[in-house]
């Protein structure tokens, strides 16, 4: 298996799973562990990549299925792959679409060849296989893709999401297989762990995978309807199964809570909607909680978003004013909003970082949780 992903762990916290390590892509080096801002159609909604780079963003993601339908992948292959067409000169992880598969799946039909589906954008059908899937993201030029899989819903039989699991390790065995194929050295194939919220499929799960062989690997199937309470019992199941020098990434989950809980157990690696989501609905990170600017109070609090933050935003603007663009509809405060919670997210990780390197992850996370967790929503 040739792979040009190198990652070496700098750092372990000697109470936990935690481990601070270096990820090294064709495109740059990444710092672990990292959050990952979504730009699922080659863009970060309401944000530059000069914004991303000031913020310091490490690396990002694109979805292989929203950009396979627009812009195309033959569009994408003359502009040099998506790092050419969006001037990105940092790493790439795509979604194979997999996750398509599971939230438009009244237009989609699932057998053990492929997926049938529909496109959202203008009714055109389209045939999706673990090949074409790699063919895809070959032509999108990621640093890492994602096999293709399946994401059962929630809840689900035990009988229907271990048929879900193995169908999708037959698939993650075609995906390496065409992955080997088209030999793309500077690109490197992550396997996906499925079973839902059962251990015995878990276990299975990253058995079979491990088997298969993959420069790294995640943990798929989870923030899809269940409990925190099973989201986090499924990480601290499957985290130990996956190879210790190798990344592991947990797909889908954002809020700072949990992005700390996976730490704790020695996930990498994260991506979320959530914080730039949230952000274009005046739902605010800060360390004493999340806070919504659309509230009354904000109106004439001339003080900073967050006077912990150091971000472009809490440096130069009041509540006052991001509440004053917010009801006056400005396009600004979607970005300045973004911006804040990505750089908050991004700020979070690298005091983790820190925290593990000192060997003092616990009390870190026990206190930010403490100032977070104990306003709620203000």
């Amino acid at each position: 298996m040739s792979t040009s992903l190198t990652f070496e762990i700098e750092a372990k916290d000697p109470a936990c799973g935690a481990r601070v390590g270096r990820l090294g892509l064709a495109h740059g080096g990444v710092e672990t562990p990292i959050f990952m801002p979504v730009g699922t159609q080659g863009s970060v909604k309401a944000l530059s990549q000069e914004d991303l780079r000031t913020i310091g963003a490490q690396i990002i993601l694109g979805n292989a299925y929203h950009l396979y339908l627009r812009p195309g992948t033959d569009l994408l292959e003359k502009a040099g792959g998506l790092h050419g067409f969006m001037n990105w000169d940092r790493p790439i992880l795509t979604d194979s679409g997999g996750f398509q598969v599971f939230s438009l799946a009244s237009l989609n039909k699932v057998t053990d060849e492929g997926v049938a589906f529909q496109s959202h954008i203008d009714g055109s059908r389209h045939f999706m296989t673990p090949e074409k899937a790699i063919d895809i993201q070959t032509s999108i030029g990621a640093d890492i893709i994602m096999c293709f899989d399946e994401c059962t819903s929630y809840p689900v039989e035990r009988e229907t999401a271990a048929a879900s699991m193995r169908m999708t390790h037959d698939w993650a065995a075609r995906c390496k297989t065409r992955w080997l194929e088209r030999d793309s050295a500077t690109q490197n194939l992550f396997g996906i762990v499925q079973g839902s919220v059962f251990e015995d499929l878990r276990r299975e799960s990253a058995a079979g995978l491990v088997d298969v062989g993959f420069p790294g690997y995640a943990i798929g199937g989870v923030s899809v309807g269940e409990a925190k309470a099973e989201m986090r019992q499924v990480v601290e199941w499957t985290a130990p199964l996956l190879p210790e020098d190798q990344p592991r990434y947990l797909m889908g989950v954002g809020p700072p809570e949990d992005l700390l809980h996976a730490i704790e157990h020695g996930v990498d690696l994260f991506d979320c909607v959530m914080p730039t989501r949230n952000a274009r609905n005046g739902s605010l990170f800060t360390c004493a909680g999340r806070l919504n600017i659309k509230n009354q109070r904000f109106k004439s609090d001339f003080g900073p978003l967050d006077p912990a933050c150091g971000c472009p935003v809490c440096r130069t603007y009041t509540r006052a004013y991001l509440s004053h663009l917010w009801r006056s509809g400005e396009i600004l405060a979607l970005r300045l909003n973004t911006l804040h919670n990505l750089c908050f997210m991004l700020q979070l990780a690298a005091r983790a970082r820190q925290a593990i390197r000192t060997g003092d992850f616990a009390a870190f996370k026990d206190d930010f949780l403490d100032r977070y967790t104990r306003a709620g929503d203000a």
